[in-house]
């Protein structure tokens, strides 16, 4: 029975449960972010680019041929799949990058106000006083 209770507290934790709100947070938002690069962001690039389709770019490194009258598929590096990949990449990194930035500018406005000086030390109180005194 110790075994399940320690489970349970670990489970309860609110670092724990925190943890498992965000990743299915995270993975919701992943979703839009996705949606939006492939829906709303990439059409316009595809028309920038003249309507080229990067994964349909490859390298044949061997032919379709005939074995004992079976027909093996060609060789292929598939390097625009990569590209489109490493692209969708770069976009969905500037959107959060953008998110980011944004709320972080949120944030900030509420945290403007100035922090007050420290008030000076006992010390530095007792020598402005003998420098004072000395003055005279």
């Amino acid at each position: 029975m110790s075994l399940i209770k320690e489970f349970k507290d670990f489970a309860m934790r609110g670092n724990v449960i925190d943890l498992a709100v965000a990743v299915i947070i995270g993975g919701a938002f992943g979703k839009i972010i996705t949606s939006l690069v492939a829906d709303v962001i990439m059409p316009p690039i595809g028309l920038l680019v003249g309507g080229v389709n990067f994964t349909d770019l490859k390298w044949v490194l061997k032919g379709p041929e005939m074995v004992n009258g079976v027909q093996k598929a060609a060789v292929t590096m598939n390097y625009g799949n990569f590209l489109q990949v490493t692209f969708d990449f770069l976009i969905v990194a500037f959107c959060i990058f953008l998110v980011i930035k944004g709320m972080s500018s949120f944030s900030k406005k509420k945290d403007e106000t100035p922090a007050a000086p420290p008030a000076p030390s006992n010390e530095e109180v007792l020598l402005t006083e003998i420098r004072d005194l000395l003055k005279k």
